[in-house]
């Protein structure tokens, strides 16, 4: 009994000895989790501070504001070729998508019809009023209503009418004289459209052939009257020259030819890779940069053969000088038909300045030669 409680009463004060061991431990643990949570909330408020923004001055801002806009204002829109239907649809987007492309029918033979057609009526009103002049004339108490017009109106009114026959026929003549005229006046500004050239002729056809647009024979049939064709497109000075330059630009590599010579926007016009779209601004600029190396070397090359033929002092090389300025020229004068479209007197003139300017180089390289030639001979 004494023994139970002895152990009883060790386990007590066993007990009792662990208590404040373990609240120094439960001290400790509470320090520990206490520390650890302070670390937790300092590290979370690093990290807080660190994921924080970093400040951007003024100037970078202004800076990235300006890129946007800029970015906002060059960005266009391009409807592709392939996102609109079958039809007339497709074919008025192809035809629009170029100014290459825009071939129409002029028909001239309506409008020549119908110019004959109010021509003959003219004609027929013409021959009215001269009859009535004259039988108005003949008569003496009508003849003031062919010499006074008031006179006319007051012997219709006398007759209880608004207007006299003459004046009817008058109106009714005004009428047909202006749509004639606005009809001759249209038809003379269509006959100053060009004709398309063969080439956006031939690429025309093509497309109508591959992608039979329309699904009626006879509405496709306008593509195949080539001599009732008008084109929109407006002449450019080189216009022969640049269907050449272009034709060598279609045979490069397409990789090259798209880079080179085609806009972001003419690229997203279609995804048909038999479908290319050249820039005419660019196309223009390479033809500028050729004619300018083609006048620089007539210009060049005959100063520098005739320099060296001069230079030698005898009377041949002054006919080979002569010679050498008479075929540049004649040189330089196809260059000017062939390249550009210039007229008849633009031509004559630039020829004659150029053989001037030729004749300048042979006088002074002559006289230089004849004196060098003295000297030496001295």
């Amino acid at each position: 009994m004494s023994r139970t409680n002895t152990v009883t009463h060790q386990d007590t004060m066993v007990d009792l000895e662990m208590q404040p061991c373990t609240s120094r431990a439960e001290t400790a643990i509470t320090s520990i989790y206490t520390d650890s949570r302070a670390t937790t909330a300092v590290s979370a408020d690093t990290e807080t501070e660190s994921k924080e923004p970093p400040t951007i001055s003024l100037k970078e801002a202004e800076a990235e504001a300006a890129a946007l806009a800029q970015r906002e204002i060059n960005h266009n829109i391009t409807e592709p070729l392939q996102n609109y239907q079958r039809g007339y649809p497709l074919l008025a987007a192809f035809q629009s998508s170029e100014s290459s492309f825009s071939i129409y029918r002029s028909f001239d033979y309506l409008h020549s019809r119908v110019i004959l057609d109010l021509q003959d009526e003219l004609r027929h009103l013409e021959e009215g009023l001269s009859e009535l002049d004259k039988r108005d004339y003949a008569q003496p108490e009508r003849r003031k209503c062919v010499t006074s017009r008031s006179h006319d109106l007051k012997a219709a009114k006398r007759k209880g009418l608004t207007c006299s026959e003459r004046s009817t026929l008058l109106g009714t003549i005004r009428e047909k004289l202006v749509n004639y005229d606005e009809i001759m006046i249209k038809m003379r500004e269509l006959n100053a459209f060009q004709r398309p050239s063969k080439r956006d002729y031939r690429s025309l056809r093509t497309w109508f052939y591959n992608i039979k647009p329309l699904g009626h024979q006879s509405e496709g049939l306008f593509v195949k009257r080539k001599e009732d064709l008008i084109t929109l497109r407006h002449g450019r000075e080189w216009a022969g020259f640049d269907g050449w330059i272009e034709d060598c630009v279609r045979k490069l590599p397409k990789t090259w030819s798209r880079w080179l010579f085609t806009t972001p926007e003419q690229r997203e016009k279609t995804d048909d890779k038999n479908i290319l779209f050249y820039s005419p601004a660019r196309i223009e600029r390479l033809v500028g940069l050729i004619i300018t190396f083609i006048i620089f070397i007539l210009l060049v090359l005959p100063v520098v053969a005739m320099y060296k033929l001069t230079s030698v002092g005898d009377r041949n090389s002054t006919f080979d000088a002569v010679g050498i300025l008479v075929v540049f020229t004649l040189l330089f004068s196809a260059a000017m038909s062939l390249l550009t479209k210039a007229k008849r007197h633009e031509l004559f003139a630039a020829s004659a300045a150029y053989c001037a300017v030729l004749v300048v180089f042979i006088s002074n390289f002559g006289n230089d030669g004849t004196s060098f030639g003295g000297g030496r001979a001295g």
